[in-house]
């Protein structure tokens, strides 16, 4: 026998990954974390990735998850795999990376600015701070093991899975039989006169599917992608394809038939278990073309059949590849922590099947289906698995007849084994021989797998019970099976079995498996959840009840992770189902914090504890969705509006003491800190994250003044808490934002804190290099440290800008750096004096997203406080700076450099003079591009400028640019191509240059240009710019991406949002239209793309003062579309939200 050695998964024994990336950049990822609690399956099943692409990302590798930290990141359900070998182990490469990328140029795509350049390191992305998490994380290595889904994603590009198992891989000898060659196998080629006449018919009936799941549902993310139907009802419009296809969750999408003809598709039809569904759609639409159908004949399959594949194999709308079936008894394959099919034997062949081909009809020479593809091997293997007809023909009749299609259950999932393995487990001589004499062609039986908790079955069946009869019938067979269950719901059944030799005869009750099935989801404070499902619950091997988390967002956002966690309790109150959990959550107020209970589907041995923040003001509807099968469609109704918020109450406290700190003022600069917290209802300006959490400082405490970081406090658009003392909790708002220094000043009600707050003494002088200062800051445990120091540098410095997505960054400023090791793991604090005056905040710069390991990267320096003293001087008066500012960033150039671009010898010595310490002069970077309303006619600076003085003052410190603050118009010498000249600068108001206004339509977030683009930009296309987009909607299907400016509508121009709004409001639901737009490097484009009214309708958010949240929300619903989504439901999540080209993640960037 020939072997080949293949990479196996054993879920019942976890070890380390031995996949490593030779590539990688960093050599810094954290370890793994190691888990006991393990997905209960088969031992005996091979693990593989999907080959689909049930993930939604499009654009590459840009952002991470934790399981990329064993090292280089593959695909968890695509079948697009970038090539990989293992270290440990004989190398197995994977065909299809390079096939995909031979596809990259022909598959749909989004425009957008390039990225920079991508690196082989595929790296996991945690939470800054989070080195490990509490629940067990996937393995990348068994992403590339496991069978895949044979999906597709919207884009050329390869997206990476979004859960893949924790556990690695063990390497073992499997028979070739099973496995398949390590060869891919091409198209037919030479088909005789019979299959080309077959394949002429057949691929009449074949369709591709175009589709998106809107939210996050069971076992998916949100998601869009492209797969393969094939009509089984032509008169009456019935599509077969896969369940993973259907969709658990709300789905929309098209099919497009051979002649290019596009009609729309709805669901009917999805088995709770089997990887089949139905579609519908209206055979009418159809005009230029004969419907013709292909009949199920699932009585065909037999080993040795010559079949053909016809698909959307590769996104390449249609593809027929050969193969010759090999066996018909192989357990469903194992796809991973996502949805699996199960108690179904699966039919083998090879046929190499990729990305796009799920739902492709196997079809005989005959022209009849005898087979459905669902997926095939990832390592590389040209093993393809196709689910048998029998069950999908059995509710195609049921769906034709108006019945419901009865599936029933008792909660066991039982596997095929081999007579060798059985009598192992016990099977006697007598029986073996009446198997083998009733079914001579039979090599294997059924053996229970797993049986659930609380189920049926549980306390009379056991793990390794060999079946026997049923009902008192000899049974062997997975579609006999099914027979008798679905025609007993609601009875009971009898089952023989066979348990270490003895006989066990029981008696089940057989439940229906579509109750078990969740059919509708709630959101509210931003989540979405629903009661778990039966496959949740038999790949863990746990009861099917308790409340799972599938969007964990908003209010329920647990320990950054997108879904997988199950709620035991809200408000010391369990809920043990939907039902439970919603009648709590009515009688909680708005703004409340209360306490839950909850566990991680993948590590239930801990229980974990949290106090979270019910927001019912930026998600005030509770809204329950139904699954409608007349419509397809998930119909939306409000179940509770909010309860209001109590009124807060004054609380005391006392702040902590440092015990063994010699110095008074570190003790007293304690009671100037404050802990801020600051949540985003939506992604604004690039920021990349919902929510983030760092210290300020308390510059008035009689006013209730404190200076944050803006890496903190981004925008105005958000929710913001302050803890004082760790104690009391306190609402603040934005008072100001600085345009260029990175600081945000925020007030909170000083009335309402009764502790010992003390306002911190700023310094009026700047601090100098080598000074001895005192660093307080706080560490990731949000503990204060002290060191003794001193300052090793003071260097003018702007952050770098991000390429893929502009966001707002620091520019202009005199950083200052220290001398203890401290400074790099405090995000926040200060620099005292002995005198316990604040000579520097210490902050946190966010920077640019790196090209190699795609994490963000946070800067931690020094800013001196004289620089804030003209704003907090101005706003402790109770006026609000309205600040001008050249519009333009600098960097600095040394006397070398100035002598050489033609600064004369006298300016040249008078720099020397005017700043010993450091001799140097600024030279223009970048000149911002100017808002569409600025007309100044004064002379503007160029690139390569170099400032002398403004209003005749010579300028080598960023504090003396300052004095534009007031001005509009500042007199300036400057070099230019080495010429002194005179010129007028115009500085800009920077009120205009945050964000007030923001427009959701179709899934993507428009905005104007924020000050960030303005920076990075020469040229203004329109103010229509896309920051941020959904997952699964509209935008994000027909490549409407982030960093575009959208000029025209149906060929009508919209230079800004109101012309927009205007426009795309005059488009009836359900129709195609016309958006023109530009890309960040100026290249036209047009986008074709469909309005959605029910699951994304159009709403603003628009700036009000006189709100109570400081903003107003505006909703475009139309009547017929009472039943949409609203601006507070689910797929408005930010963190469902892509600001710049990533594929999907369930956790937050990293910030390095």
């Amino acid at each position: 026998m020939s072997c080949v050695l293949l990479p196996l998964y054993r879920r019942s024994s976890p070890v380390a990954t031995t996949i490593a990336d030779l590539t990688a950049t960093s050599a810094s990822a954290p370890p793994p974390s190691q888990y006991t609690s393990t997905p209960r399956i088969s031992t005996q099943s091979v693990r593989f990735s999907w080959s689909s692409s049930r993930s939604p990302s499009v654009y590459g590798f840009t952002s991470e998850s934790p399981h990329k930290q064993f090292g280089s990141q593959l695909p968890h359900r695509h079948r697009f795999l970038s090539g990989w070998t293992s270290v440990a182990t004989p190398v197995i490469h994977s065909k299809l990376g390079t096939h995909s990328r031979l596809l990259s140029s022909l598959a749909p795509f989004t425009r957008s600015r390039p990225s920079l350049p991508r690196s082989d390191s595929r790296k996991s992305m945690d939470l800054n701070g989070e080195t490990s998490s509490k629940r067990k994380r996937s393995s990348v290595a068994a992403a590339a093991e496991r069978p895949a889904k044979h999906l597709k994603p919207e884009s050329s590009t390869l997206t990476p899975g979004d859960a893949t198992p924790a556990n690695g891989t063990v390497y073992e000898v499997e028979d070739e039989e099973d496995t398949g060659r390590v060869m891919p196998i091409g198209p037919a080629q030479a088909d005789s006169p019979e299959w080309q006449a077959t394949i002429e018919k057949v691929v009449k009936s074949v369709v591709s599917i175009h589709f998106c799941q809107t939210c996050s549902f069971d076992t998916d993310l949100s998601m869009s992608s492209q797969a393969t139907g094939f009509v089984v009802d032509a008169e009456r419009g019935y599509i077969l394809t896969n369940r993973h296809v259907v969709c658990a969750g709300p789905f929309w999408g098209y099919c497009i038939f051979d002649n290019h003809e596009e009609c729309d598709v709805r669901p009917v039809y999805r088995d709770p278990v089997h990887d089949f569904g139905i579609l519908k759609f209206d055979p009418k639409a159809i005009r230029y073309m004969e419907l013709t159908e292909l009949k199920l004949r699932p009585e065909a399959a037999r080993v040795g059949c010559e079949i053909r594949v016809v698909g959307n194999d590769a996104g390449e709308k249609l593809s027929i590849l050969s193969g010759v079936i090999s066996r018909l008894d192989r357990n469903a394959p194992e796809y991973g922590d996502g949805y699996c099919d199960f108690n179904t034997n699966y039919i083998q062949a090879a046929a190499a099947a990729s990305g796009g081909s799920s739902g492709s009809p196997v079809v005989n020479i005959d022209g009849h289906a005898i087979a459905l593809q669902a997926g095939g091997r990832a390592d590389g293997a040209a093993t393809d698995y196709f689910l048998p007809l029998d069950r999908p023909l059995r509710a195609l009749e049921c769906i034709r007849r108006g019945e419901p299609v009865a599936r029933g259950t008792i909660q066991t999932q039982w596997i095929l084994k081999p007579f060798d393995e059985c009598r192992r487990l016990g099977l006697t001589p007598e029986w073996e021989a009446a198997v083998r004499k009733a079914s001579p062609h039979e090599t294997s039986m059924l053996v229970a797998e797993i049986i659930l908790p609380e189920g049926p079955a549980d306390g009379k069946l056991e793990e390794g019970d060999v079946l026997l009869q049923v009902n008192g019938e000899l049974l062997t067979q997975f579609i006999r099976l099914d027979d008798i269950l679905d025609s007993s719901v609601g009875k009971t059944v009898r089952l023989l079995v066979q348990r270490g030799g003895q006989n066990v005869e029981v008696e089940c009750d057989v439940g229906d498996l579509h109750a078990i099935t969740p059919d509708r989801f709630v959101t509210v404070a931003g989540g979405t959840f629903h009661n778990l499902s039966y496959q949740q619950a038999r790949l863990y091997a746990i009861a099917a009840r308790g409340v799972y988390v599938c969007e964990a967002a908003g209010s329920f956002k647990l320990e950054n992770t997108l879904s997988g966690w199950i709620i035991d309790a809200v408000d010391k109150r369990p809920t043990r189902n939907l039902d439970e959990f919603i009648e709590v959550m009515k009688t909680i107020p708005d703004r409340a914090r209360v306490v839950i209970s909850y566990r991680h589907i993948r590590d239930l041995h801990t229980r974990g504890t949290s106090i979270v923040y019910i927001d019912r003001h930026w998600h005030p509807k509770m809204r329950m969705a139904v699954r409608n099968d007349e419509t397809g469609l998930w119909d939306f109704s409000d179940v509770a509006d909010p309860v209001p918020a109590e009124t807060p109450v004054p609380r005391k406290a006392d702040f902590i003491q440092l015990d063994g700190v010699s110095q008074p003022a570190v003790s007293d600069i304690v009671r100037s800190f404050v802990r801020v917290s600051c949540t985003m209802p939506l992604k604004l300006d690039g920021y990349p994250q919902a929510k983030k959490t760092g210290f300020g400082l308390v510059i008035d405490a009689e006013k209730g003044l404190v200076v944050v970081s803006r890496a903190i406090v981004p925008y105005n658009l958000c929710d913001i808490n302050i803890t004082v003392a760790d104690s009391i909790i306190v609402a603040a708002k934005v008072i100001f934002l600085h345009p260029l220094q990175n600081y945000t000043i925020i007030q909170y009600d000083p009335s309402l804190v009764q502790a010992p707050v003390q306002s911190a003494k700023l310094s009026t002088e700047y601090i100098k290099q080598g000074q001895e200062t005192i660093f307080v800051g706080f560490n990731q445990n949000f503990r204060i440290v002290v060191a003794k120091t001193a300052v090793t540098d003071i260097t003018t410095v702007s952050i770098p800008a991000n390429a893929s997505a502009p966001r707002y960054r620091a520019i202009n400023l005199d950083a200052i750096t220290v001398d203890t090791g401290l400074s790099g793991q405090c995000t926040n604090g200060v620099l005292i004096g002995e005198d316990g005056v604040v000579q520097a905040l210490w902050l946190n710069y966010l920077g640019e997203r790196t090209p190699s390991s795609h994490k963000d990267v946070e800067y931690h320096l020094g800013f001196a406080t004289p620089a804030l003293l003209p704003v907090t001087s101005k706003i402790q008066q109770g006026i609000i700076p309205k600040l001008r500012i050249l519009n333009m960033e600098s960097y600095v150039v040394q006397m070398s450099q100035a002598r050489i671009m033609g600064v004369s010898e006298d300016w040249i010595q008078k720099v020397a003079q005017a700043n010993p310490s450091r001799h140097q002069l600024f030279m223009v970077r970048k000149v911002d591009c100017p808002p569409p309303q600025f007309t100044s006619t004064a002379d503007a600076l160029q690139e390569g400028d170099i400032i002398l003085t403004l209003d005749g003052q010579l300028i080598t410190r960023v504090s003396e640019v300052d004095k534009m603050y007031e001005k509009e118009v500042l007199d300036a010498l400057i070099v230019r191509n080495g010429q002194e000249m005179h010129i007028k600068l115009p500085t800009v108001p920077t009120e205009d240059l945050e964000t007030d206004r923001a427009v959701v339509f179709c899934g993507a977030v428009l905005q104007k240009p924020h000050h960030a683009v303005r920076q990075q930009i020469s040229k203004l296309h329109s103010e229509v710019y896309v920051s941020a987009r959904s997952r699964g909607s509209p935008a994000y299907q027909y490549g409407l991406a982030p960093t575009n400016f959208i000029t025209a509508v149906n060929g009508v121009s919209t230079p800004n949002l109101d012309s927009f709004v205007k426009e795309v409001g005059k488009i009836p639901d359900n129709t195609y239209f016309r958006l023109r737009a530009v890309t960040f490097d100026n290249v036209p484009w047009v986008v074709t793309m469909k309005k959605n009214d029910h699951y994304f309708p159009m709403s603003e958010y628009i700036k009000d003062p006189s709100q109570p949240l400081g903003w107003r929300t505006v909703s475009h619903e139309r009547d017929r579309h009472k039943d949409g989504i609203t601006p507070d439901a689910a797929n408005l999540n930010p963190d469902a939200m892509d600001e710049v080209y990533e594929e999907v993640s369930d956790v937050e960037p990293e910030l390095d």
